[in-house]
């Protein structure tokens, strides 16, 4: 079936004793290679060091390559115990032999004190762009591939060498997922979800998305999806004149909502309290609320401002809920967004973002927020500006990130061309890919929003099926935005 050769994370001999000596029982395994820092003295019999300064930069992956020999390279990724299931390793190699893949991966298990918990993953696609994409902790791969993929690599990366390597090798080789436990490995971070998906934009890892940004930015030059921002030295973005539309008011400011009795009135207060030199209403769309929300709502029923709208269907999504607002008579010419768990930070936020339309000449805003607890104070990691983002490549990056920040707002005219897809996870981010790929984004970088985190957070805990289920289908919505660019790019 042919020799793997094994790359495991070393720092002391009692994290990988268990797992060297797990691999030198299978008859498959040839060498074992130590990855280990310099400051790393001590080794394990049969194993050979291989000195690296960081396991995802480009220096190690080159080193590895030039180790990987003739037959299949696997490659652990944690600094912690692997154990393979009966036979696991030889189903890893049967796959990868029968698929003709370039790698593949595994579902599996993670241990910790409380026991052993699934750990199933998802397919990877044209799409799945995230530099964060989970494959698991064992990756397995046919040699000749992983030269291959290594030799292609052109930059000198400190943390983005795992991502760039990644994506060159899926230019010309299928990324299989084996959906079978074939292994256990300990889970090291034991945050709820909801923390998990705020760790891109720590401040301490921006110049890691920088390299990020830059990987994905080449990528995508190399199979055709590259939308340049410039075009004959003018910039490649369609002009707006914001003269589409007969308007009543300037701005519609826009809360989809169902049974959030706790905050609803919260957020209602801080739209109708901004202070502005155009007119304004409120949109609050209520989709089958049982909680009191739909009471509370009526209590502001006496400020003409505020728009009730009743939705109560049984298969409207959050996106349903902006296309019902976006097509209302009464909208405004810009539309605004605010979450029913969420307030604006200040009186000024509704003047501030409809100011970015008209001086950045965008069809799509994008704010910064601040994160915080139910009662505004500030939490980890408190403000959200990504200044790490370029502007003129914002749409390029997009496809790489998990969101595109708040508050969101939208010149109405082409919200009403794209349409919101009618889902209640993603939505908002296949709106922003859509506009993009036409029409330049806006930033306000100053904080205008207040992001709240409590329990009752949609995703403030998700389970590992449902956030399964919501990055599968956020890359699937990049497999389609990239197609339509592939498409667009031969026009």
């Amino acid at each position: 079936m042919g020799t793997i050769n094994c790359f495991i994370p070393f720092a002391e001999r009692n994290q990988a004793i268990a797992t060297v000596e797990g691999l030198k029982k299978n008859e498959l395994v040839g060498n074992i290679f130590l990855l280990a820092n310099s400051e790393v003295t001590e080794s394990i019999e049969g194993c050979e060091i291989l000195r690296v300064k960081n396991l995802n930069s480009s220096a190690t992956i080159k080193a590895i390559a030039e180790k990987a020999g003739e037959g299949m390279v696997m490659l652990y990724t944690k600094y912690d115990t692997l154990k393979f299931a009966p036979f696991a390793i030889e189903r890893f190699v049967t796959i990868l032999n029968d698929s003709g893949a370039g790698m593949v991966y595994a579902d599996h298990y993670n241990v910790t004190e409380k026991g052993a918990d699934k750990a199933p993953v998802i397919d990877y696609q044209m799409g799945s762009l995230r530099d964060d994409f989970d494959f698991g902790s064992v990756l397995v791969f046919c040699a000749d591939c992983f030269k291959k993929a290594a030799a292609k690599m052109k930059a000198d990366y400190e943390w983005a060498g795992m991502y760039d390597f990644r994506l060159k090798l899926s230019q010309f080789a299928p990324i299989t997922h084996i959906n079978e436990f074939l292994y256990s490995d300990v889970e090291l971070d034991t945050r709820k979800s909801g923390e998990k998906i705020f760790d891109y934009v720590d401040p301490k890892n921006r110049g890691r998305q920088i390299e990020m940004e830059q990987a994905v930015t080449e990528h995508l030059k190399e199979i055709g999806g590259y939308l340049a921002p410039e075009k004959d030295g003018k910039p490649n973005f369609k002009h707006i004149e914001f003269n589409r539309g007969d308007f009543e008011v300037e701005a519609t400011v826009m809360i989809p909502v169902r049974n959030r009795i706790r905050t609803i009135r919260d957020a209602i207060k801080s739209v109708l309290n901004q202070k502005t030199d155009f007119k304004f209403n409120l949109m609050v769309v209520d989709n089958f609320s049982t909680d009191g929300t739909r009471e509370a709502i009526e209590e502001f029923k006496d400020d003409p401002r505020l728009i009730h709208i009743i939705a109560d269907y049984y298969d409207m999504g959050i996106g349903g809920y902006w296309n019902l607002a976006a097509h209302h008579e009464k909208a405004g010419k810009f539309i605004v967004q605010l979450d029913s768990d969420d307030m604006y930070k200040d009186e000024n936020t509704l003047t501030t973002m409809v100011r970015a339309f008209y001086e950045q000449n965008v069809a799509m805003v994008v704010g910064t927020y601040l994160m915080t607890d139910i009662n505004c104070n500030p939490i980890p990691p408190g403000v959200i500006d990504h200044k790490e983002w370029t502007p003129e490549n914002v749409r390029n990056n997009a496809l790489r990130i998990n969101g595109l920040g708040a508050p969101r707002a939208f010149y109405t005219p082409v919200l009403r061309d794209v349409k919101i897809p009618n889902v209640s996870y993603g939505e908002d981010y296949a709106l922003g890919l859509n506009i993009s790929r036409i029409y330049q984004i806006g930033r306000v970088y100053e904080p205008v929003y207040m992001c709240r985190r409590w329990d009752d957070n949609s995703d403030a805990s998700l389970d590992v099926e449902k956030m399964n289920r919501n990055n599968l289908y956020k890359d699937r919505i990049r497999t389609w935005e990239l197609q339509a660019r592939i498409a667009m790019n031969k026009k």
